[in-house]
């Protein structure tokens, strides 16, 4: 493969914009709120999962890292797997009054929605 046809090392191909320059400003994470400040939301998603349903819960405001923490515990508490992606925390399964209830007993302040 030539040099000219080779993609850049970030995945980027080609640009139409002339002016187009890399961004090297990686996305800066906030300090992690207390859990009274938490606004976090509870639904169920089947989209794309082969009409398998999942409880996501999103609106964390912290850090990766305290998010991955958050996460794990959640998953232990419910008892099923699950993953953290796209700021949202995945469990596997129909899991809302759990979460809900171990979010409640936490003292976090979260509102249950539907999906």
């Amino acid at each position: 493969m030539n040099k000219k046809n080779k993609p850049d090392t970030r995945g980027y191909v080609y640009s139409t914009d002339p002016d187009f320059q890399f961004s090297d400003n990686p996305q800066q994470e906030h300090d992690t709120l207390e859990p009274k400040q938490q606004k976090l939301f509870i639904l169920l998603d089947t989209k794309q999962r082969g009409g398998k349903a999942v409880t996501l819960i999103e609106g964390f405001i912290g850090k990766q890292a305290d998010l991955e923490d958050l996460g794990k515990k959640l998953k232990t508490f419910c008892g099923t797997g699950g993953s953290v992606k796209d700021n949202a925390i995945i469990i596997q399964g129909d899991q809302r009054d759990k979460v809900l209830a171990w979010l409640q007993k936490n003292k976090f302040s979260s509102a249950k929605k539907k999906g």
